[in-house]
């Protein structure tokens, strides 16, 4: 969630059972350690804290900050997790890579990640524009590494839980469902933009610079495509859509001058319920969506 991560959604994700993640974003170091202090006073859980390697500007602060304040759990992405696992693993740090095709899930594994987050690009904000969906990359990289996967990218409620395990993922990682969460901070315009939007209310910007991102539409997104469309430069689109126009628009609610990340499961989203509420939904519906499944495969005859 980069700039619009906080502590009240991180610690209520983790007193409900989930791994709550603070991400760094280009947030400064300061303020980054104020999440932590602020996370750790409202959870005596563990969270993690994810590191965009190649987005962040203070990479070498923040994993100091993370060290110095052992913290359990590190997620790397937007970039090549490799040349920092080892150091993470000598403070007993356990490391999570976030990746996007096989071969980068065969290279983080060899390169000692315990666990891979494998992202399909219907997930929200910046992605890999290689573009595959959740369905198929999901069973392809479980089979072709052997440490744990988690599922992210349009799952949001028990039956996506329940499609992600049966794909053989161990777990799934959620982001736009838990925005529209009582303990989320954010905007309400943003809450309600996602309890309003339909299956086809989310749209990929930033293809033709090379720089994949889903979006929520708007009026602002509405102007980003348009501008896109008569051609503008990769630097035009990074200060068209830099953190400060996300905060705009998911903290401020001005859906006139921001944007919003949002990920296709928003189409999904009724109801602004309690983390806790959410995850006991989820597990339900999981469970009884396979009892459910395995009874129907029972009564067929071969």
């Amino acid at each position: 969630m980069g700039n619009i991560s906080n502590a009240p959604l991180a610690a209520a994700v983790s007193n409900a059972g989930g791994l709550g993640t603070v991400g760094c974003g280009t947030m400064t170091p300061e303020e980054v350690e104020g999440i932590i202090l602020e996370t750790r006073r409202k959870t005596e859980k563990p969270f993690a804290i994810n590191i965009p390697i190649t987005v962040t500007p203070y990479l070498n602060e923040m994993i100091h900050l993370v060290i110095k304040h052992q913290i359990p759990v590190v997620s790397l992405s937007a970039g090549n997790p490799a040349p920092f696992i080892s150091m993470f693993h000598e403070h007993g740090i356990h490391v999570i890579a976030v990746i996007a095709s096989v071969k980068h899930a065969k290279k983080a594994e060899e390169a000692g990640a315990d666990l891979l987050v494998a992202e399909g690009y219907e997930a929200a904000g910046i992605n890999s524009s290689l573009e595959l969906t959740t369905f198929t990359l999901i069973p392809q990289i479980v089979q072709q590494v052997k440490v744990p996967v988690f599922a992210t990218g349009g799952i949001g409620d028990g039956k996506g839980l329940a499609a992600a395990l049966m794909l053989g993922a161990s777990g799934v990682q959620m982001g736009t469902r838990l925005i529209a969460t009582k303990e989320s901070p954010v905007h309400n315009t943003y809450k309600k933009g996602l309890i309003e939007a339909a299956d086809t209310d989310t749209v990929i910007v930033g293809r033709s610079v090379g720089k994949v991102r889903r979006v929520l539409k708007n009026s602002y997104v509405h102007k980003l495509v348009k501008n896109e469309q008569h051609g503008i430069t990769s630097e035009q689109y990074q200060e068209l859509t830099s953190e400060a126009q996300h905060v705009e628009g998911a903290m401020k609610g001005d859906f006139e001058n921001g944007f919003v990340n949002s990920g296709q499961i928003a189409g999904l989203i009724s109801s602004t319920p309690t983390v806790q509420q959410l995850f006991d939904e989820m597990m339900d519906e999981a469970k009884q969506q396979m009892m459910k499944r395995l009874q129907e495969l029972g009564s067929f005859s071969l």
